[in-house]
Order: C-alpha cells, then structure tokens, then sequence
C-alpha cells in the first residue's frame, strides 16, 4: 500500500472538479471508494451512498483525513420511495449535483439452472433497477436544469457471463439504460456513458469465499492479453475522465477496461506479456486476500 499521507496521485491535474458535487453509489469499498477518493482529491464534493453506515463512514474519515470533501447518505437504491427522498436530501444541503456513479451492485457465482427467481430478480434491481431510480430522481429533482454526466459501471457481459448469468443480464441493461439515456436526456445537456471493467483487484474479490474461486482468482491474468488484472485506479481513472470536461462531446458510450480481456479467443490465447504496469495511484489501496503475496 501506498503511504496514505502522500495522497492519492491523480494522473489529472489538481482542482479538476472544484466546485463540484458528485454522487458514487457504493461508495464505501472497492471501485467506488476510490473513485470517491480520487474525486475528492481532484477537489468535488463527494456524496457517497450505500446501505451500511459503518462502511461509509470508513471512506468519509479516510477522505476527510486526507483533506478531501466528503459526506454520506445510507439508503437502499431498490426502494424507489428511498430513492426519492434520498436525492432530494441531497439536491437541497448543497449547490447542484452535476455528476453521478451509478457503481452500487452485487452478485454470487451460480450457474442458471441453480438460481432462483428471487435471487435473480435481487441481482437485477440491485445493479439495473438502483442504476434507473438513482439517475432518474436525479435528473428529474435537478439535473434536467443544470444538465451534468453520469456513469454506469457495468462488466465484462459481452460473452456472456457463464456462472452469473444474473449479473450478465443485468449489466448488459445497465449498458443499454446509459445508451437510451444519452438520446432521451441530452436535450438536458446531460451526458450518460458506460464503463465496463474486466477482471479488478478490488475488494469484491474477497466477498467470494468459496476456496475454488479463490484459487483461480491469481490465475485470471492467464486470460488477458496484457497479462495482469486491472487495479482499482485503473478504472477510476475512466470514470473520472467520463466525468470531466474533457469528455463533454462522448455520450452513449461503453468503454471496456479490461486489458482486451473481453477479446480472448482460443485461436490466439494470450502469450504471456511484457512491459505492461499497473497504474496504482490510489495511496490507500489494500490488495485482496487471494493477491496478497505469500510470506
């Protein structure tokens, strides 16, 4: 881990986003506490949301210890009437909300036939349906007046996602929402793009406890053709760039950050890799258990 008091190094230039108020969903681990940390350290005004205060917590000290600008909102994004209430807390303590991360989800590996139609219906509005009632109150409270960027954080769904089948569906709305979303609300001025990470070292990778899947998580980079996985910083760099002037003509977009992961093909499987690093500009970035280096 990077020392925490050097601050996260940013490859964008300091006060990007001064003046800025902009929302991550699950924010208080992996992808979406960095993003939030390097937001805050290119100047926003962060609010981060998630259905666990403790955690949120966590990331709002850790962001206000570093100087940043921070504060959390606790609410379930499936529950449409928190939802509302929610955004319009948020829309009234500050000045507009001209950015959104629609980052919030969560599923578990299973193939088809072993899930249930609860447990898919769980997954889809958990990572489609909390994507759609956040940007919708958003827009409708106070983005249609100020117009703004939102990105939704998706996956690698392109092939399928054999043993998640549920998450596949559901990010593969998740994308096709944020192309509907450039057409129906540009007249807004408000952009709407997708990013869809591939294999990542983040957190997420220790909520699977199974000893199989832990196994194999060291081996994913086998199957990318840069020959590693991506670090957390990595993607939070493409939302960060999404959200920032440089990018206001691109709406309707997907971008794969997935080292051309999504690419593999057994006629030219990948062939081990050179020269490629990891960018880590996230100063307090823990690896997961499975990549932690053996003593």
């Amino acid at each position: 881990m990077k020392d925490a008091a050097a601050g996260y190094l940013s490859v964008f230039r300091s006060g990007l986003f001064t003046g800025k108020r902009i929302i991550v969903t699950g924010g208080g681990s992996g992808i979406g506490r960095c993003t939030a940390h390097e937001l805050a350290h290119l100047g926003a005004d962060v609010i981060i949301t998630g259905r666990g205060e403790d955690k949120l917590k966590k990331v709002v000290e850790e962001i206000t210890d570093d100087g940043g600008k921070c504060t959390f909102k606790a609410f379930d994004i499936r529950d449409e009437d928190a939802v509302r209430k929610a955004i319009g807390e948020i829309v009234a303590e500050g000045e507009p909300v001209t950015g959104l991360v629609n980052n919030a989800g969560g599923q578990y590996p299973s193939p088809l036939e072993a899930i249930s139609t609860k447990g898919f219906e769980t997954v889809l509005r958990t990572n489609v349906v909390g994507a759609f009632n956040v940007s919708r109150e958003l827009v409708t409270q106070s983005m249609k007046d100020t117009g703004g960027a939102i990105v939704n954080i998706t996956a690698d769904f392109w092939a399928g996602m054999p043993t998640m089948g549920h998450s596949g569906a559901a990010r593969a709305a998740c994308d096709n929402l944020a192309k509907t979303a450039a057409v129906e609300w540009g007249r807004f001025g408000i952009r709407t793009n997708a990013v869809a990470p591939g294999w990542v070292a983040s957190s997420g990778f220790d909520t699977y406890e199974d000893p199989g899947v832990q196994a194999m998580l060291p081996q994913l980079k086998n199957m990318v053709p840069l020959g590693r996985i991506a670090t957390e910083a990595e993607i939070a760099s493409v939302i960060v760039f999404l959200l920032s002037d440089g990018a206001n003509f691109i709406s309707g977009a997907s971008i794969r950050v997935d080292g051309g992961g999504s690419l593999f093909s057994p006629l030219f499987p990948p062939q081990g890799a050179k020269n490629s690093e990891s960018y880590q500009g996230f100063h307090r970035y823990v690896p997961p258990k499975a990549l932690r280096k053996k003593d």
